[in-house]
């Protein structure tokens, strides 16, 4: 072999191990962001399938949603809730919460909105009709220490807090009821997407909640799949070069 094709041979060999080993270091981080994230969702949220329509249109009947794990003590004005609570039936439930403990949620105003101790809420996801006038009927409720006041965002379909304004607790559900905050709709594919945090109740004292960390848990899981695929996929391409470099040396050096 000539002192040029051993060059080459060697140059194309350097290639090579540099490929493998670029390609096996993002083989490796990506499998540790796509099983880190994709495990941080698993311990953080749970799978929940919405039964009724009374959430729509936020989320309609059979959406499946994941719902961040959250004590109720973490829960504020504007969060849909998943709940289990004797007196509604000791299923789960999804319910927006409109009112905490010390409120007085009334409806409805001089131009039909909720309000929540005298300062009325707009309230931009409720269906188009519903917005004319927030609830039928009428009603005012004194939400008890430790409670949620809660309603679906389809009024006329709902059973809700209103359903129950004749118990013992006004129709709200003991903070200790929750057992998540729903934070996306991952099903159907053509309503996947973060349910947003209402900013109709960021002037109420207590403000809104923050976002959960489903945005970035997802993230990692998809950076970490892209990593893994393109890693596999320029470890192939680079082993492939490097064998046809050492092909065309060796042929080279013959004759």
């Amino acid at each position: 072999m000539s002192r040029a094709g051993r060059t080459g041979a060697r140059a194309g060999g350097g290639r090579g191990r540099l490929g493998h080993t670029l390609s096996s270091a993002a083989v490796a981080i990506g499998c540790v962001l796509f099983l880190g994230g994709f495990g941080w969702t698993a311990v953080l949220y749970q799978p929940y399938t919405v039964p009724t329509d009374s959430m729509a249109p936020t989320v309609n009947a059979g959406d499946r949603v994941l719902a961040q794990r959250i004590d109720g003590d973490q829960v504020k004005r504007g969060d849909i809730v998943v709940f289990r609570d004797p007196v509604w039936g000791e299923l789960p439930m999804a319910k927006r919460v409109v009112g905490v403990g010390g409120d007085t949620v009334k409806c409805c105003d001089g131009q039909g909105r909720l309000t929540v101790n005298g300062t009325a809420v707009d309230e931009p996801y409720l269906r188009q009709g519903a917005r004319e006038r927030a609830s039928f009927p009428s009603f005012e409720a004194a939400v008890p220490q430790g409670h949620l006041f809660l309603l679906g965002d389809h009024r006329d379909q709902s059973l809700d807090s209103r359903t129950h304004l004749q118990d013992a607790n006004h129709g709200s559900v003991r903070r200790e009821a929750v057992t998540g905050r729903i934070d996306a709709t991952v099903w159907p594919p053509g309503t996947m997407g973060l349910v947003e945090r209402p900013e109709s109740f960021a002037d109420l004292p207590g403000g809104i909640s923050r976002p959960g960390p489903l945005r970035p848990a997802l993230l990692a899981t998809a950076a970490g799949a892209a990593l893994v695929l393109g890693g596999a996929a320029y470890g192939a391409i680079t082993s492939v070069r490097g064998r046809r470099a050492r092909l065309t040396h060796n042929g080279g050096t013959h004759g």
